[in-house]
Protein backbone atom coordinates (compact mmCIF):
# COMPACT_ATOMS: atom_id res chain seq x y z
CA UNK A 1 0.00 0.00 0.00
CA UNK A 2 0.75 3.57 -0.51
CA UNK A 3 2.85 5.77 2.10
CA UNK A 4 0.39 8.49 2.24
CA UNK A 5 3.91 11.03 2.07
CA UNK A 6 4.77 9.34 -0.95
CA UNK A 7 5.63 12.31 -3.38
CA UNK A 8 3.68 13.03 -6.38
CA UNK A 9 4.34 11.40 -10.09
CA UNK A 10 1.46 13.67 -11.75
CA UNK A 11 0.66 16.82 -9.81
CA UNK A 12 -2.77 18.53 -12.07
CA UNK A 13 -3.65 22.08 -10.18
CA UNK A 14 -6.51 24.07 -11.54
CA UNK A 15 -6.60 21.95 -14.90
CA UNK A 16 -9.71 23.40 -16.91
CA UNK A 17 -10.73 22.19 -20.40
CA UNK A 18 -13.73 23.83 -22.45
CA UNK A 19 -15.61 23.03 -25.93
CA UNK A 20 -17.61 25.75 -26.77
CA UNK A 21 -19.78 26.41 -23.84
CA UNK A 22 -19.46 22.98 -22.31
CA UNK A 23 -16.95 22.64 -19.54
CA UNK A 24 -15.41 19.23 -19.93
CA UNK A 25 -13.36 20.10 -16.82
CA UNK A 26 -13.23 22.79 -14.28
CA UNK A 27 -10.57 23.36 -12.07
CA UNK A 28 -9.50 20.07 -11.82
CA UNK A 29 -6.90 19.14 -8.60
CA UNK A 30 -5.86 15.63 -8.73
CA UNK A 31 -2.39 13.79 -7.67
CA UNK A 32 -0.60 10.18 -8.79
CA UNK A 33 1.29 9.11 -6.67
CA UNK A 34 4.94 7.59 -7.02
CA UNK A 35 4.48 3.82 -7.44
CA UNK A 36 0.55 3.17 -7.25
CA UNK A 37 -2.13 2.41 -8.95
CA UNK A 38 -4.63 5.33 -9.42
CA UNK A 39 -8.44 4.38 -10.91
CA UNK A 40 -10.57 7.04 -12.32
CA UNK A 41 -13.85 6.67 -11.96
CA UNK A 42 -16.95 8.74 -13.16
CA UNK A 43 -20.24 8.22 -15.40
CA UNK A 44 -19.92 9.01 -18.57
CA UNK A 45 -19.55 12.37 -19.47
CA UNK A 46 -17.94 13.66 -16.21
CA UNK A 47 -14.45 14.44 -17.94
CA UNK A 48 -12.25 10.95 -17.45
CA UNK A 49 -10.87 10.56 -20.84
CA UNK A 50 -10.64 14.47 -21.49
CA UNK A 51 -8.62 14.54 -18.52
CA UNK A 52 -6.60 12.11 -18.99
CA UNK A 53 -5.99 13.59 -22.96
CA UNK A 54 -4.39 16.66 -21.71
CA UNK A 55 -2.18 14.63 -19.86
CA UNK A 56 -1.50 11.98 -23.20
CA UNK A 57 -1.08 15.50 -25.00
CA UNK A 58 -4.05 14.82 -27.29
CA UNK A 59 -5.45 17.88 -25.98
CA UNK A 60 -4.06 21.04 -24.66
CA UNK A 61 -5.65 22.44 -20.99
CA UNK A 62 -7.23 26.04 -21.30
CA UNK A 63 -5.95 26.39 -17.72
CA UNK A 64 -4.53 25.56 -15.28
CA UNK A 65 -0.74 23.65 -14.89
CA UNK A 66 0.55 19.81 -15.08
CA UNK A 67 3.49 18.74 -12.88
CA UNK A 68 5.50 16.09 -13.84
CA UNK A 69 7.57 14.32 -10.55
CA UNK A 70 7.61 18.20 -9.00
CA UNK A 71 8.23 19.85 -12.04
CA UNK A 72 6.18 22.43 -14.18
CA UNK A 73 5.96 20.88 -17.93
CA UNK A 74 3.87 21.74 -21.00
CA UNK A 75 2.35 18.94 -22.73
CA UNK A 76 1.66 20.35 -26.35
CA UNK A 77 1.54 16.58 -27.98
CA UNK A 78 2.33 13.41 -27.50
CA UNK A 79 5.47 13.49 -28.19
CA UNK A 80 6.16 15.99 -25.33
CA UNK A 81 4.25 13.21 -22.84
CA UNK A 82 6.59 10.77 -23.93
CA UNK A 83 9.32 12.86 -23.40
CA UNK A 84 7.96 13.19 -19.53
CA UNK A 85 7.57 9.67 -19.63
CA UNK A 86 4.08 9.37 -19.96
CA UNK A 87 2.81 6.84 -22.00
CA UNK A 88 -1.48 6.59 -22.97
CA UNK A 89 -2.81 2.50 -23.83
CA UNK A 90 -6.22 3.71 -25.20
CA UNK A 91 -9.35 1.59 -25.49
CA UNK A 92 -9.16 1.18 -29.20
CA UNK A 93 -5.72 -0.34 -30.30
CA UNK A 94 -3.43 1.09 -32.69
CA UNK A 95 -1.65 -1.14 -34.36
CA UNK A 96 -0.99 -2.05 -38.08
CA UNK A 97 -2.07 -6.25 -38.88
CA UNK A 98 0.50 -7.18 -41.05
CA UNK A 99 3.43 -5.94 -38.91
CA UNK A 100 5.15 -8.02 -36.58
CA UNK A 101 4.72 -6.89 -32.32
CA UNK A 102 8.45 -5.19 -32.79
CA UNK A 103 7.10 -3.66 -36.28
CA UNK A 104 4.31 -1.72 -34.56
CA UNK A 105 6.57 -1.29 -31.00
CA UNK A 106 9.03 1.19 -33.24
CA UNK A 107 6.87 2.52 -35.53
CA UNK A 108 7.18 6.47 -35.70
CA UNK A 109 10.10 6.81 -33.98
CA UNK A 110 13.17 8.81 -35.32
CA UNK A 111 16.65 7.39 -35.65
CA UNK A 112 19.87 7.95 -37.41
CA UNK A 113 20.54 6.05 -40.35
CA UNK A 114 19.02 2.58 -40.87
CA UNK A 115 17.13 1.07 -37.90
CA UNK A 116 17.95 -2.18 -36.16
CA UNK A 117 15.67 -3.89 -36.10
CA UNK A 118 17.27 -7.07 -35.08
CA UNK A 119 18.19 -5.03 -31.78
CA UNK A 120 14.92 -3.29 -31.35
CA UNK A 121 13.64 -7.11 -31.14
CA UNK A 122 16.13 -7.53 -28.30
CA UNK A 123 14.92 -5.21 -26.40
CA UNK A 124 11.30 -5.80 -26.67
CA UNK A 125 12.34 -9.43 -25.54
CA UNK A 126 13.99 -7.72 -22.64
CA UNK A 127 11.07 -5.82 -21.85
CA UNK A 128 8.49 -8.70 -21.97
CA UNK A 129 10.85 -11.35 -20.01
CA UNK A 130 11.12 -8.98 -17.01
CA UNK A 131 7.12 -8.16 -16.83
CA UNK A 132 5.82 -11.49 -17.80
CA UNK A 133 4.29 -10.50 -21.29
CA UNK A 134 3.52 -13.31 -23.35
CA UNK A 135 4.07 -12.10 -26.87
CA UNK A 136 7.13 -12.69 -29.28
CA UNK A 137 8.46 -10.01 -30.96
CA UNK A 138 8.63 -11.71 -34.49
CA UNK A 139 4.53 -12.41 -33.99
CA UNK A 140 2.48 -10.82 -36.53
CA UNK A 141 -0.64 -9.06 -35.32
CA UNK A 142 -3.21 -10.60 -36.81
CA UNK A 143 -1.76 -14.02 -35.47
CA UNK A 144 -2.35 -12.68 -32.08
CA UNK A 145 -5.39 -12.96 -29.39
CA UNK A 146 -6.96 -9.39 -27.63
CA UNK A 147 -4.71 -9.55 -25.12
CA UNK A 148 -1.53 -10.26 -26.78
CA UNK A 149 -2.34 -7.07 -28.68
CA UNK A 150 -3.28 -5.09 -25.70
CA UNK A 151 0.38 -6.52 -24.99
CA UNK A 152 2.07 -4.81 -27.52
CA UNK A 153 0.20 -1.43 -26.67
CA UNK A 154 1.59 -1.36 -23.29
CA UNK A 155 5.37 -2.64 -24.03
CA UNK A 156 5.02 0.06 -26.69
CA UNK A 157 5.00 3.00 -24.40
CA UNK A 158 7.36 0.82 -22.06
CA UNK A 159 9.86 0.82 -24.66
CA UNK A 160 9.62 4.67 -25.39
CA UNK A 161 10.53 5.22 -21.45
CA UNK A 162 7.20 5.66 -20.04
CA UNK A 163 7.24 5.36 -15.95
CA UNK A 164 3.90 6.87 -15.58
CA UNK A 165 0.99 4.50 -17.78
CA UNK A 166 -2.96 5.33 -18.38
CA UNK A 167 -4.87 2.11 -19.19
CA UNK A 168 -8.43 3.19 -20.44
CA UNK A 169 -10.77 0.54 -20.31
CA UNK A 170 -8.48 -2.18 -20.61
CA UNK A 171 -10.32 -5.07 -19.16
CA UNK A 172 -13.01 -4.16 -21.74
CA UNK A 173 -12.59 -7.06 -23.99
CA UNK A 174 -10.80 -9.58 -21.83
CA UNK A 175 -11.68 -12.88 -20.21
CA UNK A 176 -11.88 -13.35 -16.46
CA UNK A 177 -8.35 -14.98 -17.02
CA UNK A 178 -7.01 -12.48 -19.28
CA UNK A 179 -7.70 -9.70 -16.53
CA UNK A 180 -6.15 -11.46 -13.78
CA UNK A 181 -2.90 -11.69 -15.82
CA UNK A 182 -2.78 -8.02 -16.61
CA UNK A 183 -3.73 -7.53 -12.92
CA UNK A 184 -0.64 -9.26 -12.24
CA UNK A 185 1.66 -7.51 -15.12
CA UNK A 186 0.15 -3.90 -13.42
CA UNK A 187 1.23 -4.92 -10.28
CA UNK A 188 4.78 -6.10 -11.28
CA UNK A 189 5.63 -2.39 -13.22
CA UNK A 190 3.61 -1.04 -9.80
CA UNK A 191 6.76 -2.67 -8.10
CA UNK A 192 9.32 -1.72 -10.64
CA UNK A 193 8.73 2.05 -9.80
CA UNK A 194 5.87 2.63 -12.23
CA UNK A 195 2.82 5.05 -11.85
CA UNK A 196 -0.57 3.41 -13.22
CA UNK A 197 -4.12 5.38 -13.99
CA UNK A 198 -6.55 2.94 -14.57
CA UNK A 199 -10.16 4.14 -15.96
CA UNK A 200 -12.39 1.46 -15.52
CA UNK A 201 -16.37 1.13 -15.04
CA UNK A 202 -16.20 -2.28 -13.90
CA UNK A 203 -16.04 -1.51 -9.74
CA UNK A 204 -15.14 -4.87 -8.47
CA UNK A 205 -12.11 -4.40 -10.87
CA UNK A 206 -10.92 -1.31 -8.75
CA UNK A 207 -11.38 -2.44 -5.29
CA UNK A 208 -9.58 -5.60 -6.87
CA UNK A 209 -5.95 -3.77 -8.53
CA UNK A 210 -6.29 -0.67 -7.01
CA UNK A 211 -4.31 1.61 -3.93
CA UNK A 212 -6.72 4.95 -4.28
CA UNK A 213 -9.66 6.08 -6.44
CA UNK A 214 -10.14 9.50 -7.57
CA UNK A 215 -14.08 10.33 -8.65
CA UNK A 216 -14.95 12.67 -11.18
CA UNK A 217 -18.97 14.15 -11.72
CA UNK A 218 -20.20 16.35 -14.56
CA UNK A 219 -16.36 17.65 -14.84
CA UNK A 220 -15.61 18.33 -11.44
CA UNK A 221 -13.20 16.66 -9.14
CA UNK A 222 -15.09 14.96 -6.15
CA UNK A 223 -12.59 13.67 -4.05
CA UNK A 224 -10.35 10.52 -3.70
CA UNK A 225 -10.50 7.43 -1.17
CA UNK A 226 -8.24 4.97 -0.26
CA UNK A 227 -9.28 1.70 -2.08
CA UNK A 228 -9.18 -0.08 1.33
CA UNK A 229 -11.90 2.31 2.60
CA UNK A 230 -14.48 1.73 -0.26
CA UNK A 231 -16.66 -0.69 -1.20
CA UNK A 232 -18.86 -0.99 -4.34
CA UNK A 233 -21.81 0.67 -3.49
CA UNK A 234 -20.07 3.94 -1.32
CA UNK A 235 -18.32 4.54 -5.08
CA UNK A 236 -21.14 4.86 -6.72
CA UNK A 237 -22.98 6.98 -4.51
CA UNK A 238 -19.61 9.38 -5.22
CA UNK A 239 -19.89 8.74 -8.96
CA UNK A 240 -23.87 9.13 -9.18
CA UNK A 241 -24.18 11.91 -6.22
CA UNK A 242 -27.08 10.48 -4.80
CA UNK A 243 -27.58 6.72 -3.23
CA UNK A 244 -28.25 3.96 -6.46
CA UNK A 245 -29.52 0.47 -6.20
CA UNK A 246 -26.68 -2.16 -7.54
CA UNK A 247 -28.88 -4.91 -7.61
CA UNK A 248 -30.16 -6.98 -10.71
CA UNK A 249 -33.59 -8.07 -10.49
CA UNK A 250 -33.68 -11.54 -12.05
CA UNK A 251 -36.71 -13.26 -11.92
CA UNK A 252 -37.31 -17.12 -12.80
CA UNK A 253 -38.55 -17.11 -16.62
CA UNK A 254 -42.54 -17.73 -16.93
CA UNK A 255 -43.69 -20.48 -19.02
CA UNK A 256 -40.73 -20.36 -21.57
CA UNK A 257 -41.13 -21.99 -24.62
CA UNK A 258 -38.99 -22.07 -28.10
CA UNK A 259 -38.85 -19.16 -29.63
CA UNK A 260 -36.26 -19.21 -31.92
CA UNK A 261 -34.10 -21.65 -32.82
CA UNK A 262 -30.68 -21.76 -34.95
CA UNK A 263 -29.78 -25.17 -36.56
CA UNK A 264 -25.90 -26.10 -37.84
CA UNK A 265 -25.62 -21.74 -39.01
CA UNK A 266 -22.87 -21.39 -40.96
CA UNK A 267 -21.69 -17.88 -42.34
CA UNK A 268 -18.67 -16.62 -44.38
CA UNK A 269 -17.58 -12.82 -44.89
CA UNK A 270 -17.20 -11.20 -47.58
CA UNK A 271 -13.47 -12.18 -47.94
CA UNK A 272 -14.35 -15.91 -47.72
CA UNK A 273 -13.47 -16.35 -44.04
CA UNK A 274 -15.85 -18.43 -41.50
CA UNK A 275 -17.62 -16.51 -38.92
CA UNK A 276 -19.93 -18.78 -37.41
CA UNK A 277 -19.16 -22.43 -38.04
CA UNK A 278 -22.31 -25.23 -37.35
CA UNK A 279 -24.05 -23.08 -34.48
CA UNK A 280 -26.82 -24.24 -32.66
CA UNK A 281 -28.95 -23.35 -29.99
CA UNK A 282 -32.77 -22.24 -28.59
CA UNK A 283 -33.58 -19.06 -27.36
CA UNK A 284 -37.06 -19.44 -25.53
CA UNK A 285 -40.14 -16.81 -24.77
CA UNK A 286 -39.72 -14.98 -21.58
CA UNK A 287 -35.88 -15.93 -20.98
CA UNK A 288 -32.81 -13.56 -21.45
CA UNK A 289 -30.46 -15.88 -23.27
CA UNK A 290 -27.26 -14.06 -23.15
CA UNK A 291 -24.41 -14.32 -25.53
CA UNK A 292 -20.49 -14.28 -24.45
CA UNK A 293 -17.16 -14.34 -26.16
CA UNK A 294 -14.27 -12.94 -26.38
CA UNK A 295 -14.57 -9.97 -28.96
CA UNK A 296 -14.41 -11.13 -32.57
CA UNK A 297 -15.68 -14.92 -31.50
CA UNK A 298 -19.19 -14.39 -34.04
CA UNK A 299 -21.61 -12.45 -32.06
CA UNK A 300 -21.88 -9.94 -34.30
CA UNK A 301 -22.37 -11.95 -37.33
CA UNK A 302 -24.91 -14.50 -35.29
CA UNK A 303 -27.32 -11.21 -34.57
CA UNK A 304 -26.69 -9.95 -37.87
CA UNK A 305 -27.72 -13.21 -39.65
CA UNK A 306 -30.80 -13.81 -37.38
CA UNK A 307 -31.84 -10.70 -38.33
CA UNK A 308 -31.53 -10.65 -42.34
CA UNK A 309 -28.41 -8.29 -42.65
CA UNK A 310 -26.09 -10.86 -43.14
CA UNK A 311 -26.01 -13.89 -45.91
CA UNK A 312 -26.06 -17.29 -44.49
CA UNK A 313 -24.24 -20.27 -46.67
CA UNK A 314 -25.75 -22.76 -44.16
CA UNK A 315 -28.29 -23.82 -41.79
CA UNK A 316 -31.65 -23.12 -40.39
CA UNK A 317 -32.79 -19.77 -38.58
CA UNK A 318 -36.47 -20.95 -37.44
CA UNK A 319 -39.01 -18.73 -35.65
CA UNK A 320 -41.83 -20.16 -33.89
CA UNK A 321 -44.57 -17.98 -33.46
CA UNK A 322 -47.13 -17.80 -30.51
CA UNK A 323 -49.61 -19.22 -32.86
CA UNK A 324 -47.59 -22.55 -33.41
CA UNK A 325 -46.70 -21.51 -37.30
CA UNK A 326 -42.97 -22.21 -37.89
CA UNK A 327 -41.00 -19.55 -40.35
CA UNK A 328 -37.39 -19.91 -41.66
CA UNK A 329 -36.03 -16.69 -41.64
CA UNK A 330 -32.87 -17.56 -43.74
CA UNK A 331 -32.72 -15.69 -47.30
CA UNK A 332 -34.96 -13.32 -46.15
CA UNK A 333 -33.82 -9.14 -45.98
CA UNK A 334 -35.36 -7.26 -42.68
CA UNK A 335 -38.22 -6.17 -44.61
CA UNK A 336 -39.20 -9.93 -46.00
CA UNK A 337 -39.48 -10.56 -42.19
CA UNK A 338 -41.36 -7.70 -41.19
CA UNK A 339 -43.86 -8.76 -43.85
CA UNK A 340 -44.39 -12.10 -42.61
CA UNK A 341 -45.57 -10.62 -39.56
CA UNK A 342 -42.52 -11.74 -37.14
CA UNK A 343 -41.43 -8.99 -34.43
CA UNK A 344 -38.02 -8.95 -34.78
CA UNK A 345 -35.96 -5.46 -32.72
CA UNK A 346 -32.72 -5.36 -33.17
CA UNK A 347 -29.93 -3.04 -31.28
CA UNK A 348 -26.98 -3.28 -33.28
CA UNK A 349 -23.07 -2.59 -32.19
CA UNK A 350 -22.57 0.00 -34.74
CA UNK A 351 -24.79 2.56 -33.22
CA UNK A 352 -24.74 5.47 -35.59
CA UNK A 353 -23.46 3.61 -38.89
CA UNK A 354 -26.54 0.87 -39.16
CA UNK A 355 -28.99 1.79 -36.20
CA UNK A 356 -29.59 5.56 -36.35
CA UNK A 357 -29.08 8.44 -38.99
CA UNK A 358 -26.53 10.94 -37.45
CA UNK A 359 -28.27 14.06 -39.44
CA UNK A 360 -31.44 13.31 -38.10
CA UNK A 361 -33.01 13.78 -34.45
CA UNK A 362 -34.64 11.35 -31.92
CA UNK A 363 -38.04 12.16 -33.63
CA UNK A 364 -36.58 11.50 -37.58
CA UNK A 365 -34.80 8.07 -36.25
CA UNK A 366 -38.30 6.99 -34.45
CA UNK A 367 -40.22 7.79 -38.02
CA UNK A 368 -37.75 5.02 -39.59
CA UNK A 369 -39.45 2.48 -37.45
CA UNK A 370 -43.38 3.83 -38.58
CA UNK A 371 -42.98 5.53 -41.75
CA UNK A 372 -44.37 2.89 -43.83
CA UNK A 373 -47.95 3.42 -42.13
CA UNK A 374 -48.86 6.38 -43.34
CA UNK A 375 -50.95 6.40 -46.30
CA UNK A 376 -49.68 7.91 -49.62
CA UNK A 377 -47.55 10.89 -49.48
CA UNK A 378 -48.73 11.89 -45.99
CA UNK A 379 -46.31 10.34 -43.07
CA UNK A 380 -47.84 10.03 -39.66
CA UNK A 381 -45.62 12.20 -37.66
CA UNK A 382 -47.59 12.31 -34.49
CA UNK A 383 -46.86 8.94 -32.79
CA UNK A 384 -42.73 9.10 -33.36
CA UNK A 385 -42.90 12.75 -31.73
CA UNK A 386 -44.96 10.77 -29.27
CA UNK A 387 -42.69 8.02 -29.08
CA UNK A 388 -39.41 10.54 -29.25
CA UNK A 389 -40.85 12.33 -25.97
CA UNK A 390 -41.67 9.24 -24.18
CA UNK A 391 -38.02 8.15 -24.48
CA UNK A 392 -36.11 11.57 -23.74
CA UNK A 393 -38.23 11.39 -20.50
CA UNK A 394 -37.98 7.66 -19.78
CA UNK A 395 -34.61 6.95 -20.33
CA UNK A 396 -33.40 11.07 -19.19
CA UNK A 397 -31.70 11.43 -22.90
CA UNK A 398 -30.06 14.71 -22.62
CA UNK A 399 -30.33 17.05 -25.73
CA UNK A 400 -31.53 19.96 -26.40
CA UNK A 401 -34.77 18.78 -27.66
CA UNK A 402 -36.15 15.72 -30.13
CA UNK A 403 -35.23 17.30 -33.27
CA UNK A 404 -31.67 17.25 -32.11
CA UNK A 405 -29.06 15.50 -34.77
CA UNK A 406 -28.20 12.45 -32.70
CA UNK A 407 -24.61 12.27 -33.82
CA UNK A 408 -24.26 15.46 -31.60
CA UNK A 409 -24.89 13.49 -28.33
CA UNK A 410 -22.44 11.57 -26.18
CA UNK A 411 -22.35 7.95 -27.33
CA UNK A 412 -24.21 6.99 -23.78
CA UNK A 413 -27.26 9.22 -24.89
CA UNK A 414 -27.04 8.04 -28.71
CA UNK A 415 -27.64 4.13 -27.14
CA UNK A 416 -30.63 5.29 -24.83
CA UNK A 417 -32.25 6.10 -27.86
CA UNK A 418 -31.93 3.04 -30.08
CA UNK A 419 -32.52 0.72 -27.04
CA UNK A 420 -35.76 2.85 -26.38
CA UNK A 421 -37.10 2.88 -30.21
CA UNK A 422 -36.39 -0.83 -30.26
CA UNK A 423 -37.72 -1.82 -27.15
CA UNK A 424 -41.03 0.40 -28.18
CA UNK A 425 -41.68 -1.62 -31.23
CA UNK A 426 -42.95 -4.42 -28.50
CA UNK A 427 -41.00 -7.49 -30.56
CA UNK A 428 -41.97 -11.08 -30.09
CA UNK A 429 -37.36 -11.41 -30.00
CA UNK A 430 -35.70 -8.61 -28.90
CA UNK A 431 -31.78 -8.45 -29.99
CA UNK A 432 -28.94 -6.47 -28.10
CA UNK A 433 -25.36 -6.56 -29.19
CA UNK A 434 -23.55 -4.52 -26.10
CA UNK A 435 -26.74 -2.40 -24.78
CA UNK A 436 -25.00 -1.03 -21.95
CA UNK A 437 -21.12 0.05 -23.70
CA UNK A 438 -20.86 3.62 -23.11
CA UNK A 439 -23.37 4.11 -20.63
CA UNK A 440 -22.45 4.99 -17.00
CA UNK A 441 -23.94 3.02 -14.01
CA UNK A 442 -26.73 4.46 -13.57
CA UNK A 443 -27.90 4.32 -17.17
CA UNK A 444 -26.82 0.57 -17.46
CA UNK A 445 -29.22 -0.51 -14.54
CA UNK A 446 -32.07 0.87 -16.06
CA UNK A 447 -31.37 -1.04 -19.14
CA UNK A 448 -31.13 -4.11 -17.22
CA UNK A 449 -34.45 -3.51 -15.94
CA UNK A 450 -36.21 -2.71 -18.90
CA UNK A 451 -34.51 -6.36 -20.72
CA UNK A 452 -36.07 -7.78 -17.88
CA UNK A 453 -39.45 -6.03 -18.31
CA UNK A 454 -39.87 -7.21 -21.90
CA UNK A 455 -38.61 -10.77 -20.38
CA UNK A 456 -41.57 -10.88 -18.14
CA UNK A 457 -43.98 -10.38 -21.03
CA UNK A 458 -42.94 -13.09 -23.11
CA UNK A 459 -40.12 -11.54 -25.22
CA UNK A 460 -37.11 -13.67 -26.04
CA UNK A 461 -34.02 -11.53 -25.49
CA UNK A 462 -30.57 -11.98 -26.64
CA UNK A 463 -27.70 -10.24 -24.68
CA UNK A 464 -24.41 -10.20 -26.22
CA UNK A 465 -22.21 -8.42 -23.40
CA UNK A 466 -18.75 -8.12 -22.51
CA UNK A 467 -18.91 -7.85 -18.83
CA UNK A 468 -19.56 -11.42 -17.80
CA UNK A 469 -20.39 -10.38 -13.81
CA UNK A 470 -23.31 -8.66 -15.61
CA UNK A 471 -24.06 -11.78 -17.96
CA UNK A 472 -24.12 -14.24 -15.31
CA UNK A 473 -26.12 -12.02 -12.99
CA UNK A 474 -28.86 -10.88 -15.71
CA UNK A 475 -29.44 -13.96 -18.20
CA UNK A 476 -30.99 -17.15 -17.41
CA UNK A 477 -29.05 -19.31 -19.97
CA UNK A 478 -25.43 -18.32 -21.74
CA UNK A 479 -24.69 -19.17 -25.27
CA UNK A 480 -21.01 -19.37 -25.37
CA UNK A 481 -18.86 -18.38 -28.54
CA UNK A 482 -15.32 -19.73 -29.24
CA UNK A 483 -14.11 -18.59 -32.65
CA UNK A 484 -17.32 -19.12 -34.31
CA UNK A 485 -18.39 -22.10 -32.61
CA UNK A 486 -20.44 -22.82 -29.44
CA UNK A 487 -18.11 -24.64 -27.12
CA UNK A 488 -21.53 -24.55 -24.83
CA UNK A 489 -24.61 -23.77 -23.35
CA UNK A 490 -25.03 -23.30 -19.71
CA UNK A 491 -27.26 -22.41 -17.20
CA UNK A 492 -26.16 -18.81 -15.94
CA UNK A 493 -27.44 -19.07 -11.96
CA UNK A 494 -25.06 -22.15 -11.68
CA UNK A 495 -21.81 -21.97 -13.81
CA UNK A 496 -18.62 -19.88 -12.71
CA UNK A 497 -17.16 -17.15 -14.42
CA UNK A 498 -14.29 -19.11 -14.49
CA UNK A 499 -15.71 -21.78 -16.34
CA UNK A 500 -17.51 -19.14 -18.42
CA UNK A 501 -13.66 -18.02 -19.37
CA UNK A 502 -12.29 -21.71 -20.27
CA UNK A 503 -15.43 -21.91 -22.34
CA UNK A 504 -14.64 -18.40 -24.18
CA UNK A 505 -10.80 -19.26 -24.91
CA UNK A 506 -11.40 -23.12 -25.79
CA UNK A 507 -12.93 -24.39 -28.85
CA UNK A 508 -15.48 -26.83 -29.02
CA UNK A 509 -14.34 -30.70 -27.52
CA UNK A 510 -16.41 -33.68 -28.54
CA UNK A 511 -19.49 -34.05 -26.75
CA UNK A 512 -19.10 -30.22 -24.90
Amino acid sequence: MIALGASCAIKMENVTKRFGKVVANDHINMELREGEILSLLGENGSGKTTLMNQLSGIYFPDEGQIYVHGKPVTIASPKDAFDNGIGMIHQHFKLVDVFTATENIVLGLEGEGRFDLKKAGEKVAEICARYGFDIKPDQKIYDMSVSQKQTVEIVKVLYRGADILILDEPTAVLTPQETDKLFEIMRAMKKDGKSLIIITHKLHEVLDVSDRVAVLRKGEYIGDVMTKDADQQSLTDMMVGHSVTLNIDRPDPVDPKPRLEIKNLTVYDELGVKRLDDVSFTANSGEILGVAGVAGSGQKELLESIAGLYPVREGEIVFHSPEGKDINLVGMDPLAIKKTGVGMAFVPEDRLGMGLVGSMGMTGNMMLRSWRKGKGLFVDRKQPEQLANDIWKELEVVTPSTSFPVRRMSGGNVQKVLVGREIAQDPAVLMTAYAVRGLDINTSYTIYNLLTQEKMKGIAVLYVGEDLDVLLELCDRLVVLCGGQVSGVVDARSVTKEEVGLLMTQHRKEGA
